[in-house]
């Protein structure tokens, strides 16, 4: 009997059924209702079907990206996600070239988010969207306003899919599919890349389309360079250089300036950026170009950026010589 009462607890603690709007919450929803032009009653029966889950809150507050660069990439850059990355290319690559033809993002960066998002699919999360974004936007203050507009963008984009609210599961910030896009972002950026008068992000056509087009609506500059790694020669003038904006916001002359060198040969108004990372045996500095800032709009991390484009050219390298 004890037993069964301490489940019943824990499982209280764990997952919680949203109660009434209180006063702030009510106003909240009047807030989503003007902006989303949805029925207040609507609002209220998404709530009503919405459960407090404890665990996201724990998740939010530990991201991974938190962790020093030398902790965070050996979770990303792993010999079977280098490996299932080559299998995956091999098996959409008919997919995959129309991406690059069509909106000029190469293979090897959309097989790479996927990698690094969802293991190609593997692990596209357990928690139910309407559950995480409703636990965030009404009980997370840090990040509530963004969690609530992606509330409505959620119940939006059900109605415009056909999804009854408590199916569909993603992430524990409430991202779907194998790209695991945000409900903003799956009603902007997704497309219906087979044709079939769906735009299904839990299958690889429409999730590779959608992941090139997301890139492509960022600008994603083809055949330009992503990042190189640069030798510092005086490291007080290097400190100098960095910021914590994700902007690209120097040009090479007064990097160059600064004693930084790459390999490369850049033209002095080449517009860069210097980063620092953790490394395993002390700092490592990279120069980063454009196109590494638009990796920077699908996460907001100079890491995720990072072990994105490091996956991606090992996945490309390994590719090339399975032909």
């Amino acid at each position: 009997m004890r037993l069964a009462l301490f489940s019943a607890a824990v499982l209280l603690t764990s997952s919680i059924q949203a109660s009434e709007p209180n006063g702030e919450q009510q106003q909240w929803l009047d807030e989503l209702a003007g902006k989303f032009e949805l029925p207040i009653a609507e609002l209220h029966q998404a709530m009503a079907q919405a459960n407090y889950q404890q665990g996201i809150i724990d998740a939010m507050t530990r991201p991974a990206e938190a962790k020093p660069w030398h902790q965070y990439r050996p979770i990303f850059l792993t010999e079977k996600r280098l490996q299932q990355g080559v299998e995956f290319w091999h098996q959409h690559q008919e997919l995959l070239a129309r991406a690059e033809q069509e909106l000029q993002v190469p293979a090897q960066i959309i097989t790479a988010i996927i990698g690094v998002e969802t293991f190609y699919g593997a692990h596209m999360g357990t928690h139910k969207v309407l559950d995480a974004l409703y636990t965030l936007g009404f009980h997370y203050p840090p990040r509530g306003p963004f969690f609530r507009s992606e509330f409505g963008h959620y119940l939006q984009l059900a109605k415009e899919q056909g999804w009854p609210l408590d199916e569909p599961k993603g992430s524990y910030a409430g991202a779907m599919g194998m790209g695991q896009f945000i409900s903003s972002s799956y009603r902007h950026y997704a497309v219906d890349f087979n044709d079939d008068g769906q735009i299904n992000l839990f299958e690889a056509t429409d999730a590779i389309g959608s992941v090139a087009n997301y890139f492509h609506e960022h600008r994603w500059q083809w055949g330009g360079d992503v990042a190189y790694p640069a030798r510092v020669t005086n490291a007080d003038a290097a400190e100098a250089l960095l910021s914590p904006a994700l902007e690209i916001d120097k040009t090479w002359a007064e990097l160059a300036a600064a004693g930084v060198m790459v390999e490369q040969e850049l033209d002095a108004g080449t517009p860069v950026k210097l980063i620092k990372l953790d490394g395993l045996e002390g700092p490592e500095y990279w120069v980063v170009r454009h196109n590494f800032y638009v990796i920077t709009r699908y996460n907001r991390s100079p890491l995720y950026a990072m072990a994105v484009y490091q996956l991606s050219e090992q996945i490309k390298q390994a590719y090339e010589h399975s032909h």
